[in-house]
Parts: C-alpha cells; structure tokens; sequence
C-alpha cells in the first residue's frame, strides 16, 4: 500500500502567479512528451524498439522541474523522465535514434534509452545503479559554487533509490557543504513491485531531510502548476542562498516498471484513483473550463506533435543499422590526451617518496588552478600521512577539502567536477576503503567517456601495500580490481622520481586515473629528484638493472625486494623491469627483454588468482614462447587476507619465495 492515497477529487490549481501564455505552455509541454510515449508504446509492441520505461501519469515532474530551471543548469533525470528531453528541445530524431541504438543518438549504439548525457543541453543521464548520479550533482554544484556562478543542480531518483547509500552520502555532503543542489524524489509507489511500506517506515521521505539539517518540502507531483511554481521559488531562493533542498513529489505510475513486467501487483482501486489524478487530463479540463484553451487549441496541438513524432521517426528509421568499427570502439575508450614533454632540469634535491608525491600534489595545485582535492582528514590534518600538510595555507579550504567518510558520493562528486569543467583528486585514506567508492569508478567514470563522450579528469590515489602491520583491512594491494577495467589507467611506482613525474602526468591526463602509492616506501625509499615541476609518460617502463640470464618484471615494493635478493644472492647477470605504469602496459619493453633472455619471472604483492602478474605471464607466454628456455614464472602473496602480526606477515608476503623461485630459473 502507499504511505498516503490520493482523494478522489480533481486537481486544485492555484494559478493567478502566471499567465495564460506560461499555463498553455506547461499544458503543451506536458502534451508531448504523453503522445510520444503512446507512440513508443506501439512501437515496443511491433519490436521496433527493444524496452520502455513509462513515464505516464508523472510527466508534472519532469516539465515542471525542467520549466522551473535556466537553460544552462544541469539535470540529472531518470529512465521516466521523457519530459525533462522534450522541455529541453532535444531534437526527437536524436532520441528515436538513440533509442534504437543508431549513431544519431547520443551514445553511438553503446548504451540505450535515457542512460545518456550530453553537455549542449545540460542532462546528464543516469546510470542503471541509480545512486552514484545523486554524489555526482554534488560535484556539479560544488564546481558552480567554486565558481561564484548562481546556478541550481537538480537531480531526480525514485522513491526506492532513497533506499541506497549513495542517496545518503550524497545528502550528508550536499549538507555539510551547502551545495545548491535540488534532490526531487519521484515518490510513484512502487519499486518495480516493492510497494513503499516495503521500502521505508517514515511517514513521507521529506522528513529525512531532518536528519541533514536540510529544507524539505512536500509537492503534488501531478500539479503542474504547483510544481512550478513551487519548484522556481525553491529554485531562485538556492540561487540566492546556496544550500541543498529536499523535494518530495506525490506521484503514481500508471504502468509497470518496464512494459514487460506489468501492474499486476497493484490493486486496481489503487489505480483507478490514480487515474482520476492524471496530470494531463486534469489540467486541460481546467484550461477549458477557466477559458484559457479550447477544444480547437488542444486539437491543433495534437496534429502538430503528431506530424513532429511521425517526420523524426521517418527520419530515424530511415538511418543506418550501427556498423561496428573495433578501431573506433577500442580508440573511444579514452579521451585523448598528448602527452607533453618537459626539459630535462639540474636542480634535484634528495627526497623520500612521500616528500615527492607532496610535491607533485602541490605542483599540480599550483599549475591547474581548476583542481580540487578531496579526501578524509587531508585539509588541517594533513591527511594520515601529512601529505598534504600545510596545503590549507597555500591554496585555501576550498581547494583542499575534508570530506565526510563518504567514498562513493565522494567520487561521485569528483566526476560532477569534470562534468563541469574542473578537475578532481580523491584520496582514499587506504586502498582497502576503495571498495566503498567501488560502483561509480568501474561502472561511472571508466564507462562515461565511451558511452557519451564525457572525460572524467579524475585521480584517485590509493595508499596501499603491506609489510607495515596494519592488518587485513589496511594493506591490500588491489591493483587489479582495476586493471582489468577498460576506461582505467592505473600507475604504480617505486621510486621517487617516478612518484613525482608520473603523479604530475596524471593531473595533466584527462582520464580517469588510479595512483597507486606503497605506504612500506612513504619513508623507507630516498632518490635524488628534480625540484622545479616535470612530467613522465604512461605506459613506459623502466629498466633498472641490465642482464642476459633471466628477465623480473615487477612495479612497487616488489621492485626493491627484487633488487634486494639479487644483492643477497650476488647475482648481476638480471634485467629488471619496473613497470611503473600497470595501464596502459610497456608490452613491447617486456617482450623485448624476456626474448633476449629467455627466461621471465613475475613478482607481485598480490596473492596470484587474478593478479596482474597472471596477466603479464599470458602476455608473455603468447608473444615470446618461441623465445622462452623455461616455464613462466609468477611470484605472489599467500591466497590469505593479509594477516597482521609481524611473522605471519612476513610468511604472507612474497619476498622469500621469489628468492627460492628465481634460483630455480636460474637453473633450470
């Protein structure tokens, strides 16, 4: 049952605030988009489409909202909300085609309905996990508050996506830092079948935004005058007095979550009220009866919508089927980015690898005055390793910013900043809290570039690594829960020099980037390094030492327990390679080392099931077996979570059996 039923009575409208122009208007505006999804509806039915998600009896929201809103501040709609589109004057043979998958829509194919953004008219789209796009609003008011630009976000999500955390961090962030966000919850019932007593247990969901500290209000989501009215005030308040604010409406679908699953759920009594509320019908028997249109106005309506929806669909099914190109799919995960690079400087200063990455981060601050840092205790603290100690004085609270523990709309937030033209750094405390900020990494920034032509300029950096007695939930290494995420770059140095030079070149990098940062080397690990600013390229390795007999390939802290052991076992005849960089791969320098040798051992910090050095020894193994004199050789970590105490640490960790491991490849 829902919290609260409708009465059985037609709409009220209070509409002396506006002129029978603004009325006619909302009424036509609604019109559209209703006839557009009637047509849709047949065109499911006939398999010219392949899924609908129906806005019907909810249209109010989205036009009033849309209308309510200037033409340049950012929406982020949901799959029912045609209305915001058409309000928007989104060519219809653009999205007839980006419904069918076809090279005029949005996506090229690549993802379908309304899972779409595009910057000429301010829309970003969901995607199917509904929560990650409340953080990234965050970030898109966040960039106009940085700004001084009066803008309003508004972002849309149902009344079962308030179930999700992310609704929740993003709330709490909104809050804590007054961004002038507008959270519309569409209340419509149903969670596909969850009724919302299933779902929640307050009475309405705007009194959550007691627990912010946030202004919530209550609104018939299908009044459209109400919602118009309402929604402009709250609006042009925001604009005035950045904060967020909390939007109930009270709506209903009238049909199933998608087509193919039906009302049935529902009683019918439930419907047949609803039914009696429909926004539309409503309305125009008020314009008709208040004499502000006429049965020949509606009419000519009709006709002209009807005649736009049948010419754009003549020309959308007119156009190609998609042809699949592998170059352009494979060359449109990345956003392009020209390396540059800088001369060679003589200053150097003999610095820790944790004195580097703080000066990359302050160089990077300096030179890219549109970056923002973020991150658990970064701001007077310093962070947990007062990298970013003093940054506060230099660059202002604005720049570097404390955030609540909030990693998933944190990251969201970071991808609303690129949206909106600047540039984001997230630190995770440690690695092991990625997994909190998991979802919008692999399924939104890796993915947005190739489905809308989005960049996401965004690093995350992942203190990470063990050897340091912090246990299970503070040394993992988890390079390759990314690695295997096209739309990633993921870099991990060993030394210094790399630190600083490949931390700078991931600022300059427009894409989305994983840096990863060894805690056991923060203070361990000395290297003369350049003072002035510089950059190093991806996708380069590094030979540190030159040899014939064997080939290590390793990157972190396994580079030095390698040099380590080849001091230890006075052996010189070894090449070792550094990778540095883990994606893009230095494939070419690999190959080219294990073909000279002839033998290839892979060390990692990484437990071996699914690491990053399995993936190298496949590499090697298809491009240099006729080359190869032994067995590829792969050293990792114990298939345990780390353990804590010191010995078991050190059982755990590879370095002892790599020693073992590269005396048997010597000699075999």
């Amino acid at each position: 049952m829902l919290s609260s039923k409708p009465k059985s009575q037609p709409i009220r409208y209070q509409s002396g605030k506006l002129s029978n122009i603004e009325l006619t208007d909302l009424y036509s505006s609604m019109l559209k988009p209703r006839m557009i999804e009637e047509k849709m509806l047949i065109l499911l039915r006939q398999g010219k489409i392949s899924k609908w998600f129906s806005g019907i009896g909810q249209e109010a929201i989205s036009v009033g909202v849309t209308k309510a809103m200037q033409e340049d501040e950012y929406i982020l709609p949901m799959h029912r909300n045609l209305g915001v589109f058409t309000s928007r004057n989104i060519p219809l043979n653009r999205l007839f085609s980006q419904w069918q998958g076809k090279s005029s829509g949005f996506t090229n194919g690549r993802d379908r309905s309304f899972h779409f953004g595009t910057q000429e008219y301010k829309i970003v789209g969901m995607i199917s996990h509904l929560g990650p796009q409340m953080g990234v609003a965050d970030g898109i008011a966040l960039a106009h508050k940085l700004k001084e630009e009066k803008k309003v976000t508004a972002v849309f999500t149902g009344e079962g996506g308030t179930s999700e955390g992310d609704f929740h961090e993003a709330l709490n962030i909104a809050s804590v830092w007054d961004l002038p966000v507008m959270f519309c919850i569409e209340n419509n019932g149903y969670g596909l079948s969850t009724p919302t007593a299933e779902q929640y247990r307050c009475k309405d969901l705007a009194d959550r935004g007691i627990g912010y500290g946030m202004e919530s209000h209550i609104i018939d989501g299908n009044n459209i005058v109400e919602v118009f009215i309402k929604v402009r005030e709250i609006a042009e308040s925001i604009r005035d007095n950045p904060r967020p604010v909390l939007i109930e409406f009270k709506t209903f679908r009238m049909r199933g979550h998608e087509e193919a699953s039906g009302t049935k759920y529902v009683p019918q009594e439930l419907m047949d009220e609803w039914e009696e509320k429909d926004p539309i019908s409503n309305f125009e028997n008020f314009l008709l009866e208040n004499q502000i249109l006429d049965e020949a106005k509606i009419e000519e309506f009709k006709s002209e919508f009807q005649r736009e929806i049948d010419d754009n669909l003549q020309i959308a099914f007119a156009e190609e089927v998609i042809n699949s190109d592998s170059t352009k799919e494979l060359n449109d995960v990345y956003e392009d980015f020209e390396y540059q690079e800088f001369e060679d400087i003589d200053k150097v200063e003999n610095v820790r690898f944790v004195d580097a990455i703080s000066q990359a981060l302050k160089e990077s601050a300096a030179r890219h005055e549109n970056l923002v840092l973020m991150g658990q205790d970064i701001a007077d603290y310093g962070g947990v390793f007062k990298i970013t100690e003093g940054f506060i004085e230099k660059f202002g609270r604005e720049r570097i910013r404390n955030t609540p523990i909030c990693e998933s709309a944190v990251v969201g937030a970071a991808m609303g900043l690129s949206i909106n033209g600047m540039k984001a750094m997230v630190e995770m405390q440690f690695s092991d809290f990625v997994s909190s900020g998991f979802n919008p990494i692999v399924n939104y920034l890796a993915k947005v570039k190739y489905r809308w032509d989005q960049k996401a300029d965004v690093v995350i950096r992942m203190p990470c690594g063990g050897g340091v007695g912090a246990g299970p939930f503070h040394s993992q290494t988890n390079e390759a829960w990314f690695t295997k995420v096209p739309g990633l770059k993921v870099v991990y140095p060993a030394f210094p020099y790399d630190a600083k030079g490949l931390l700078n070149t991931a600022f300059n990098d427009p894409n989305p980037v994983l840096y990863f940062e060894h805690k056991a080397l923060y203070r361990s690990v000395r290297q003369d390094v350049p003072v002035d600013y510089y950059a190093l390229p991806f996708g380069k390795a590094s030979k540190i030492k030159e040899g014939s007999q064997v080939s290590i390939i390793s990157y972190g802290a396994g580079v030095h327990w390698a040099l380590d052991i080849l001091e230890e076992l006075g052996f010189n005849d070894a090449d070792l390679i550094d990778l540095r960089s883990l994606q893009p791969l230095d494939i070419d320098r690999i190959c080219e080392s294990v073909t000279k040798t002839g033998k290839a051992i892979v060390l990692t910090e990484d437990s071996l099931t699914g690491s990053f050095a399995s993936e190298i020894a496949a590499i090697i193994s298809e491009n240099c077996f006729e080359s190869l004199d032994a067995p590829v050789m792969r050293v990792g970590s114990l298939e345990t979570p780390i353990p804590f105490a010191q010995q078991l640490e050190k059982e755990y960790l590879p370095k002892d059996r790599f020693r073992k491991k590269l005396q048997e490849l010597i000699e075999y």
